[in-house]
Order: C-alpha cells, then structure tokens, then sequence
C-alpha cells in the first residue's frame, strides 16, 4: 500500500491476541464506536474500524479470522472486506489460526474499498462483471433481530432495476450445508434449541471452526504464554487458557469439513453467483452487557461469519444505514478467488444501494 502512494499514520488498539469478538483491549482502553457511543465497536480489529468510521483515515488494515474485519465494519457502519483466503500475503503478521487468517481492510467509501483491493488483489482494470444470480439465504434473514425486509429491500431493488428480477433466488441456507457437508454430524447440537433462534447446521460449523482455531492457536503460541505468562484481560485468559487444553480429537474431521463446505458452497455458487446474507444478527451490543447475553450474541455472530471463515471465501460487509438509531449491514459472499468479480459486482450497484 505504501509503494501504491498511500501514507501510514499510525498503529490502532486491538482485542490482545485478537482473540476476542469485542473489540474492547484492557490495557488500552476501548475505541469508541462512532455510531453508537454506548456500544462495543466490536473486534479484533477494532481500532482500525473505529479510525475510518470516526474519519480519522481513508482506509485502514485489519486481520480476519473469525470475523475481526466483518464484524466491527458491521457495528460501525462502514465497508469492510475479508479476501479469499489465502489470497493476500499474511507475511509479517503474527499467526493466530492458519487456516482462516486473512488481511482484510475498512473505508467508509467503496471507491477507496475497491482502490485497496486493487492493490492487495493485485487486480486488472479489465474484469467485467460476469454476474447470473443473487442468492438470498432466507434462513439467515430470519434469524435477524433486524427485519428481513429491511436488510433486504434496498438490495433486491437494486438487483431488480439493474439485472432484472429473475437473478434472484431465495434458498435456505443451513438446509444447504447440512445436506452437503457430511462431517458436520460430528459437532452438531441434539438439543432442543428454539430454531428461531438458531440454525443448528451453521451452529455446528461455528463449533467446528471453533475447535479448529483453538487447536492452531495453541499450536503457535503455547510455548510463549507458558513462558512469558502475559498480563492478558479476563477474558483474554480464559479463551487462551481453553485453547492450550485442546488436544487434536477431531482436528482431522475438521479439516475434512473445511474441503466439503467450500466444494458444496462452490456447486452452490459457481464463478458468477453472489450469497447474500447478515453480516451478524444483531446490532451492536452495550458496553456493559452481562457475559451471559455477550456469548449468546456472539455464538449468533459466528454461526453466519463461519460459512466465509471455514470455506474460505471471499465477503464485503455493505453498510445500510441504521435501524432504531444503530448501524445495520449486509454481507456478499462470492467463490474462492473471486475476489475481483465480488468487487466489481458491489461496484456495480453501489450507487443505486445508495439512491434508496
């Protein structure tokens, strides 16, 4: 980015370790979120979603691997992309899980979102947009505390006056990926859980994704937590002391359902369909929401930030505006490597999104 002409100004405040949905960092303090002062900006990467919502930058850079860009670009209203993975360099960034770190970035304005893709994606001016079908994962929609049709309204408009209203499809997707991804049978909940609260195939990805992180993040760093013993946050302590008891049962399994979900979600959406869900289900929650509420916020969070993080695919949270005074987005998801045909897609609609 600086060879392209961009100037740094600065590092910004984190989740420690990026090991939290948050965003808050105890030694540092919490950012503010610029939406909604009296709410989380959420995390990791929290510092660097604040700093283009407060307008500070044009564009800052951020590490995703469970959610870390997705997630605060949602709570504070602005763009937020995570690459293919894989796709863009991680050289120089301190592993947590590797198999769904990626290099994401924020803007506030998709302009600049598409001028850093450009860069970090290294993409060509000459790509046309090749797009057939919009995929609206109903079941997503619904599990929103926000209306679906507040989410969803302004982009189906869009699609209708700009490629016709037979480009869109609906499906459910949990439906989908239980049908297709057979390890899932390992980590589902037999529960009886409200499904209106819930999708339990996407729940048992999270799990999934879940374990398989906890096991490469105790791969990478328990050596240094054991040795240094880091003055980490509650919180913090407590997701690292989990992960240094995780032991591979499973692991296997893990990567197993990592190749069904990007060969199902590949049949599903090919080199010109577009999977339209929630960024997260929820607004932003309150600084001082009790844990109890936190871990079911943030459980909804990443059944739906799982399908990108496990299959590794490409998603660009849009921003919507608000709803009772709080930010609202909605999420994209294109195939493995379709990072380009992604952007040239939002490009595409992005100044009707905004004229509705």
């Amino acid at each position: 980015m600086l060879e392209a002409g961009a100037t740094c100004v600065g590092k910004t405040v984190m989740d420690e370790m990026a090991y939290s949905p948050n965003g808050e960092n105890i030694h540092y303090g919490t950012p503010t979120n610029p939406c909604a002062a009296d709410r989380i900006p959420g995390g990791s990467s929290s510092g660097s979603a604040v700093a283009v919502g407060a307008k500070l930058v044009d564009f800052s850079l951020g590490t995703d691997t469970g959610g870390s860009v997705r997630l605060p670009a949602s709570y504070c209203g602005i763009f937020g992309f995570r690459p293919s993975h894989g796709i863009v360099s991680t050289s120089g960034v301190i592993p947590m899980a590797q198999s769904f770190d990626t290099v994401g970035w924020f803007a506030r304005d998709f302009v600049i979102l598409k001028r850093v893709g450009k860069v970090l994606l290294k993409l060509r001016d000459d790509n046309p947009v090749r797009f057939s079908r919009l995929i609206i994962a109903e079941d997503c929609f619904k599990l929103s505390s926000i209306p679906s049709e507040r989410l969803t309204e302004v982009l189906i408009s869009s699609i209708e006056k700009l490629y016709g209203s037979q480009k869109i499809e609906y499906a459910s997707l949990g439906k989908y990926v239980e049908d297709n991804v057979p390890s899932l049978k390992y980590f589902s909940n037999n529960g009886t859980k409200n499904q209106e609260d819930s999708i339990p195939s996407l729940e048992a990805l999270s799990s999934a994704r879940h374990l398989l992180l906890r096991y490469e993040f105790k791969n990478n760093h328990s050596e240094w937590v054991l040795s240094v013993k880091p003055d980490l946050g509650p919180e913090i302590a407590e997701r690292v002391s989990k992960a240094l008891q995780t032991t591979d049962e499973k692991i296997d399994i893990c990567y197993s359902l990592k190749t069904e979900l990007r060969v199902a979600l590949n049949a599903l959406l090919g080199d010109s369909s577009i999977l339209a869900m929630p960024t997260v289900p929820d607004p932003p929650p309150k600084l001082q929401v009790g844990p109890t509420t936190r871990d079911t916020l943030n459980a909804r969070a990443f059944s739906l930030l799982s399908v990108a993080g496990v299959s590794g695919f490409c998603q660009v949270s849009i921003p919507l505006g608000t709803h009772d005074g709080l930010p609202i987005a909605i999420s994209l998801l294109a195939n493995h490597g379709s990072d380009g045909f992604l952007l040239n897609f939002v490009e595409s609609i992005d100044t009707t999104l905004k004229r509705q």
